[in-house]
């Protein structure tokens, strides 16, 4: 039997055509490996735009007179500081002619998502990038979605703006999951499982947990993230969001997607399928191979990252998730189940308690704690969720997050 025999195309694919791409977050972990990735294809990708909030401006400057890019985005900051930012990376760089359109402004990512590029890797960290996720989405462009937040807070607002196919998850553990369900059909799937690291306090007392420090929490054991999501991989809340996204990305009930503890993240997420079979996707601990399938899906980037070295013995282990330690996920599938505006809410306060446990003002346990208090206390509005529904409920969590914060 030939290769051909054992693949669902009869004859060979098109080559793919060359797809402009805006990266909203560009300064950030996502952005940054996914220039590298696209001026290392520049015969699959062009970068149409650029967006970052404005936190490291000479950064985003370089970036652009590398790329070229035609237009970029920033949230806040003086133009002409930044025309000037621009001016001087040219100079460096030997780059004549040069000039950018800019758009400032709380918006201007919003303005970026819907410039009408083929792809829209929206890169930007938490619920700031429900907005650009739905001018994405209504302009037509296919979206790269490595911001979370935004589909699990929006739920079905994004949901109903997405055309079919039309959202690519980028979370390496949802790319995992879109690669191995092309193993069987939709009725042939049992469950997602979903791995996780288990962070840097894996098998640490619960007692314990009370002196962690924010340097602590930030040392996650295999990836470098902003401070949001590493300490929310250390308090497992990361997970429960992906759990959420799960759900919402492929329509599987919650009862049916299942955490694993694999501290090697080797293997990224799996699907097992009703005849007892488990597909795996298994590669380096990286984010390029899910951002690469995030610009070009459904083709492959050839040499997105580097394989696996076969040859070298190693041992990968998993164990089953402590929710007594760590209750995140937990909770987290009670307000997936709700639905509603409980995950804005959940994500909202989780995002409020963070910020007071990098101030001193909290004890890391009590992270997940003042979440829950907050989620206890919220009552959820019937009828259809639009976008002021999600936002009116954020603010109200943030703002009874701190009153929480306050008294103690």
């Amino acid at each position: 039997m030939a290769f051909n025999d054992w693949v669902i195309e009869s004859a060979p694919p098109p080559v793919p055509a060359r797809r402009s791409v805006a990266i909203l977050g560009s300064t950030g972990s996502i952005g940054t490996q996914a220039i590298d990735l696209i001026t290392r294809n520049p015969d699959r990708f062009a970068i149409a735009a650029l967006t970052a909030g404005g936190g490291q401006p000479r950064l985003l400057a370089q970036q652009a007179v590398q790329t070229r890019v035609p237009l970029i985005g920033i949230a806040s900051g003086d133009p002409a500081e930044f025309a000037q930012l621009i001016e001087e990376a040219a100079r460096a760089a030997g780059v004549t002619s040069y000039r950018p359109e800019v758009v400032v402004g709380d918006d201007a990512s919003e303005q970026v998502a819907g410039s009408g590029a083929d792809v829209v890797l929206n890169g930007i960290t938490g619920s700031i990038g429900l907005r650009p996720t739905l001018v994405a989405l209504e302009s037509g462009s296919t979206l790269a979605l490595a911001n979370k937040e935004s589909l699990i807070v929006g739920g079905p607002v994004v949901k109903r703006a997405a055309r079919p196919g039309q959202i690519v998850p980028v979370d390496s553990e949802h790319s995992a999951i879109a690669q191995s369900l092309r193993a069987g059909t939709e009725r042939e799937v049992r469950r997602l499982i979903v791995t996780a690291s288990g962070g840097p306090f894996r098998g640490m007392p619960t007692d314990e947990l009370k002196q962690v420090t924010p340097a602590q929490a930030l040392a996650h054991p295999n990836f470098a993230m902003g401070k949001v999501i590493t300490t929310n991989s250390a308090t497992l809340v990361n997970k429960g969001l992906e759990v959420i996204e799960a759900h919402l990305l492929f329509d599987i009930p919650f009862e049916r997607i299942d955490v694993v503890v694999h501290p090697q993240q080797f293997i990224h997420s799996m699907v097992e399928f009703v005849d007892g079979a488990v597909v795996a996707q298994i590669g380096l601990p990286t984010m390029l191979v899910p951002i690469s399938l995030g610009l070009g899906w459904p083709d492959r980037v050839p040499d997105a990252e580097t394989p696996i070295d076969w040859s070298k013995a190693s041992d990968w282990r998993f164990e089953p998730l402590d929710e007594v330690a760590f209750p995140a996920v937990q909770l987290a599938r009670h307000v997936g189940t709700a639905g509603s505006t409980y995950p804005a809410v959940y994500n909202a306060a989780n995002e409020e308690a963070v910020a007071a446990f990098h101030a001193g003002a909290l004890d890391f346990p009590d992270i997940v704690g003042t979440v829950q208090r907050v989620v206890d206390d919220h009552a959820a509005s019937s009828g259809e969720l639009t976008a002021g529904d999600v936002l009116a409920a954020e603010r109200w969590a943030r703002a009874h997050a701190q009153e929480i914060l306050a008294r103690r």
